[in-house]
């Protein structure tokens, strides 16, 4: 599947770049507290504003596989929003008072950005996805629930050789996408996301790891209740145990240690007279 010929033209630089949102740093991660509009409207000001940056969408798994990869955190804190895809993020965030409702749910903020954008015309390109087959399946499922998108170009991942990221490249950039949903699951997609944020035009590119396959119904997502309850990890183990038992095992004992050490540092700080305190939830 490749770039269709833009409809219109951008015209980069069209105005300042949009504030990032305030953030909660949970684990060395600064987190945005921030809901599915927001970060929807941030896009979009982005977009307007003909400026370049990325987004990524972080679960537990994200924030402590940053602490074991050096380029996936650099990836990750180079990033202009790091939205909580997780839902223990958005608790551990709201225990430093972030009073957050609910996380951002990387498959649900590109349905429900997929949704507006057959609205407002904004240009959509995919990249990923497990093959050509399932990313052309994708584009069928978003162009019939959401009539009216435009979905401009592309491509499953290669493994990318030089030449082949120019071809890429030069792909995305013909396309006239606004954009770029990236679906590689972590840590590739943080990572190119970093590597090629300065060779694309598109304004956006958006990490949503698993979405590509949720939406082209290859895989199962967790009923709500199980994701509102943070236990959309055991739903997943149980559909892909052999790939994914590993992660889990690995990195939720971790997380929940390192949180607990973090907010009882912070607690301990609000606990002093205070002209000794260490201003902010930073316990990184």
């Amino acid at each position: 599947m490749h770039s269709s010929p833009a409809s219109s033209a951008r015209a980069p630089g069209a105005g300042p770049e949009p504030a990032r949102p305030d953030t909660v740093t949970i684990l060395g991660i600064p987190l945005a507290r921030t809901d599915y509009e927001r970060a929807m409207d941030w896009m979009d000001a982005m977009a307007a504003s003909g400026g370049r940056g990325y987004v990524c969408v972080a679960a537990t798994h994200t924030v402590m596989a940053t602490h074991e990869d050096p380029e996936l955190r650099d990836a990750v804190l180079s990033s202009d929003v790091v939205v909580p895809d997780g839902q223990p993020l958005v608790w551990a965030m709201n225990a430093f008072g972030a009073g957050l409702r609910s996380r951002v749910y990387g498959p649900t903020l590109m349905a429900k950005y997929c949704e507006r954008s057959a609205r407002t015309g904004t240009r959509a390109y995919l990249y990923g996805g497990r093959t050509e087959g399932a990313l052309v399946q994708l584009t069928l499922n978003l162009r019939r629930r959401y009539p009216g998108l435009q979905i401009v170009g592309g491509q499953p991942a290669p493994f990318l050789s030089d030449e082949e990221a120019d071809r890429i490249a030069a792909d995305i950039n013909s396309s006239g996408a606004d954009v770029v949903w990236v679906g590689l699951g972590v840590p590739r997609q943080e990572k190119w996301m970093a590597a090629m944020r300065e060779r694309l035009d598109p304004p956006v590119l958006v990490g949503v790891g698993a979405a590509f396959d949720f939406h082209a119904g290859l895989v199962p997502q967790a009923p709500p209740w199980m994701q509102s309850a943070g236990l959309e990890w055991l739903f997943r183990l149980v559909q892909e145990p052999r790939r994914l038992w590993r992660r889990y095992a690995r990195y939720n004992p971790r997380f929940v240690i390192g949180f607990a050490r973090q907010w009882g540092r912070w607690r301990l700080a609000r606990s002093k007279p205070s002209g000794s305190r260490n201003r902010g939830n930073r316990c990184d």
